[in-house]
C-alpha cells in the first residue's frame, strides 16, 4: 500500500474531530467534503456561516448536517471561549473585553475548541500566516507535558515511478526552528521519530545530517551534529540513530558501505535530521519541485494537540492530506 493511501486509512479508523478555521475559503470547504466523504475525520468550519454556505453552493453540494459550522460572532460558545482565552493571556495584559474581540478570529477561535476539548486538532493556514497560525497555537493549546521544544517536519512521500526508492520520509526541521542547538536538535530527532511511527506505523531510522560522515571533517557544526547524537541516544537508548552523516551515506546503501561502512542505518534512513532550518528548507523544497516528491507539512510537533499550517498556495489536496495527518497525531497523542 502507498504510504499517501495508508495515512488515508489510518486517519479514517481514527474518527477523530478536526477544526478547518478558514472555512470561507474554497480549497477548505472542497477538503472538508472530501474528508466527510471518505470517513476521514469529522469536521467543524469555522467562519460566517452565509459565506461557508456560499462556497458549498458554489461546489453545487449540500451541507450536510455532519459538517458542523461555527461562526465566532454568533456562535453560542463565544463567552465560554473569550474566558478560556482571558484565563490563558490575562497574564499578558489581555482584559475580557478584548477576549471577546479576540475569539472572533477564525483561527484562535479555533485553537480554542480544541484547547477546550471541543475538537481533537486544528488545521489553518490557507489564508492566515505561518508565524499567526504557530504563535496562536503555542499561546492556546500549549506544548505537550515534557516537551521542551515545538518544532516541525515535512512528510516527503517518494511514490513516483522515477523514484529509485519508494516510500515516506521526514525532513526535520524544514519550517521552524532556525538554528537549534545541540540539545534542541536532539529533541527534533526524538519528535519526529515518534512522529514518524505515529503516522506510517514503521520503524523510525534516523540519520542526523551534515556535511561530514563520521569524521570526515572537523569543524564546530559537525561537533554539533555529534553532540546531538549522543543526547538522543542518551534520552531514547532504543532508537536507531547515526550522525554525523552526509545524505548519501543516510540514503543509499551503496555509499553507506563506502563511507559509514559501521553505521547501523546502513544507508536506509528514513528521518533525516538537519542542523538549520536553512538546509532542511532548502532540502525539501528541492525534493519536492526538482525530485517531484510530494511534501505535507510544515506538520507541528511538541504541542499538546495538533495544530497545523498549509501553505498559502496550498490545494485542496494539500487540505485533505493535512487533515489526515492531523487525525493521525491526535490518535497517537490521546488515543
Amino acid at each position: 500500500m502507498k504510504p499517501l493511501e495508508l495515512l488515508l486509512r489510518n486517519a479514517a479508523r481514527s474518527q477523530k474531530k478536526i477544526v478547518l478555521s478558514e472555512g470561507t475559503d474554497a480549497r477548505v470547504v472542497a477538503a472538508a467534503i472530501e474528508a466527510h466523504r471518505q470517513g476521514i475525520a469529522r469536521i467543524i468550519l469555522i467562519g460566517e456561516e452565509l459565506a461557508v454556505r456560499l462556497q458549498f453552493s458554489m461546489l453545487k453540494i449540500e451541507p450536510d448536517a455532519s459538517i458542523e459550522i461555527h461562526d465566532p460572532a454568533t456562535s453560542p460558545l463565544r463567552d465560554e471561549l473569550a474566558l478560556l482565552y482571558y484565563g490563558l493571556r490575562k497574564h499578558k495584559g489581555v482584559t475580557l473585553e478584548k477576549a471577546l474581540r479576540a475569539v472572533a478570529k477564525p483561527h484562535l477561535f479555533a485553537a480554542l475548541l480544541v484547547r477546550k476539548g471541543y475538537a481533537d486538532g486544528t488545521v489553518g493556514g490557507a489564508v492566515e500566516t505561518t508565524a499567526e497560525i504557530v504563535r496562536t497555537a503555542i499561546q492556546v493549546i500549549g506544548p505537550r507535558e515534557g516537551a521542551k521544544l515545538v518544532s516541525s517536519f515535512f512528510l516527503m512521500l517518494f511514490c513516483a515511478e522515477h523514484h529509485a526508492k519508494k516510500g515516506a520520509y521526514i525532513f526535520a526541521d524544514s519550517g521552524l526552528v532556525v538554528d537549534p542547538n545541540p540539545e534542541e536538535m536532539a529533541q527534533i530527532a526524538v519528535a519526529s521519530a515518534k512522529s514518524f511511527a505515529a503516522l506510517t506505523r514503521e520503524t523510525p531510522r534516523v540519520a542526523m545530517l551534515s556535511f561530514s560522515t563520521h569524521g570526515s571533517a572537523e569543524h564546530d557544526k559537525v561537533s554539533k551534529v555529534v553532540t546531538a547524537t549522543e543526547l538522543a541516544k542518551t534520552e531514547n537508548p532504543s532508537l536507531l540513530i547515526d550522525g554525523e552523516l552526509q545524505f548519501d551515506a543516510a540514503f543509499d546503501p551503496i555509499v553507506a558501505a563506502s563511507k559509514a561502512e559501521d553505521s547501523p542505518l546502513k544507508g536506509d534512513a528514513n528521518i533525516f535530521v538537519f542542523p538549520n532550518l536553512e538546509s532542511g528548507n532548502i532540502a525539501y523544497k528541492i525534493a519536492q519541485r526538482v525530485g517531484g516528491a510530494h511534501a505535507i507539512g510544515p506538520i507541528l510537533q511538541g504541542l499538546d494537540k495538533p495544530a497545523n499550517d498549509l501553505s498559502r498556495g496550498c490545494s485542496s489536496e494539500d487540505v485533505l492530506h493535512m487533515i489526515a495527518v492531523t487525525a493521525a497525531q491526535a490518535e497517537q497523542m490521546h488515543g
